[in-house]
């Protein structure tokens, strides 16, 4: 007989033997056609002068490739669509229940994820084989409309097909938004996106984003939305099979296609948990990544001065003398721990 929990624990284990499986290939082409940036980043966002950043990053940017992260999406995906084959051609009687594709818990994730990988995949592309005259990859205006796109097409799903109307907010209820969830979707989506500069630090990325969706991935099972519980973990499964290779030293980074894929699926998820408002507890660390580097641009800009050494946060912490070994197992150990806050407070809110 297969549970819910074999449903579940079976295409993680498959998406993550099968992210080690394929990462030698990934590897060898990477490294192959040289798939990283031809120059350190020596430029804030600003415009001023990002010298302790390039300091920091310039072995990680030249000589360690981006485009990672098509280990996790492809590993994923392909877990999903193996089990779904499965299911259909093969299976017969408890076979049948292997297939975690559903049209109102893990099409719209599915999307997403792809979605956000293909246009990731692209960014990466032009910024790793652009010419030294050339700006880095998409412009931050394409990369943002993209974004607002999928957050478009994701608010629609959520209001016209899944008639989704309110957000629940832990200990109060339930509130009524109607139309409203629309913007409010898509500005989750844009503030979790700016979340993936986490990725660029030896094994951070990884541990930090198989923590905040194992952690959805529990909501979502106690929540009985066993498929949306199989998809989350398939994910955990993918990402733990990157973190393998990216932990120090690093074989590969994310890249835009990873931490593209992952923040906006993470969006979706998070909404169809009902679960939102705990998403800054459980993506804390996302949070203040991003919060950080829009701090610092702000002081730089109004002020004339930083608030941080570096921002991201965890460059700072690095500037201040931690090594980053101790930087990157320290935010996995608050990330497990806020995110199991993050779900006690989803699950008895």
């Amino acid at each position: 007989m297969i549970s819910d929990a074999v449903k579940i624990l079976a295409p993680t284990v498959f998406s993550f033997f099968l992210g080690i499986a394929i990462t030698p290939l990934v590897t060898h082409y990477l490294y192959k056609h040289k798939m990283w940036k031809k120059k350190v980043r020596s430029v804030a966002t600003d415009g001023s002068e990002a010298s302790m950043t390039k300091s920091f990053n310039a072995q990680n940017e030249i000589r360690t490739p981006r485009m990672g992260g098509i280990i996790v999406w492809f590993s994923a995906s392909l877990t999903v669509l193996v089990f779904y084959l499965i299911a259909k051609f093969i299976g017969n009687g408890d076979l049948s229940k292997l297939n975690l594709l559903s049209r109102n818990q893990t099409w719209l994730p599915l999307f997403t994820l792809l979605f956000g990988a293909i246009t990731g995949f692209v960014d990466d592309y032009f910024d790793i084989t652009k010419s030294e005259s050339q700006k880095e990859g998409l412009s931050s205006k394409k990369r943002l409309f993209l974004i607002f796109i999928m957050g478009l097409v994701g608010a629609w799903w959520f209001f016209f097909k899944l008639q989704v109307f309110s957000i629940l907010i832990p200990f109060a209820g339930e509130i009524f938004l109607g139309p409203f969830i629309i913007p409010l979707f898509i500005l989750v989506m844009f503030g979790i996106y700016a979340g993936g500069v986490i990725d660029g630090m030896d094994g951070l990325s990884g541990g930090v984003f198989s923590i905040i969706f194992s952690a959805y991935g529990l909501i979502a099972f106690y929540q009985n939305q066993i498929d949306l519980a199989a998809f989350s973990f398939v994910l955990v499964g993918a990402i733990l099979a990157f973190l393998w290779f990216n932990v120090p030293p690093a074989r590969f980074y994310l890249g835009e296609t990873g931490s593209m894929a992952l923040t906006v699926t993470l969006t979706v998820i998070a909404f169809l948990t009902e679960q939102v408002a705990v998403l800054p507890i459980i993506a804390l660390p996302l949070v203040v990544s991003a919060a950080s580097s829009s701090l610092q641009l702000l002081s730089k800009k109004y002020r004339g001065k930083k608030i941080f050494l570096v921002a991201p946060l965890h460059y700072h912490f690095q500037a201040l003398g931690w090594p980053s070994y101790k930087v990157v197992m320290r935010y996995w150990i608050f990330s497990v721990i806020i995110a199991t806050l993050g779900v006690v407070v989803a699950l008895i809110g």
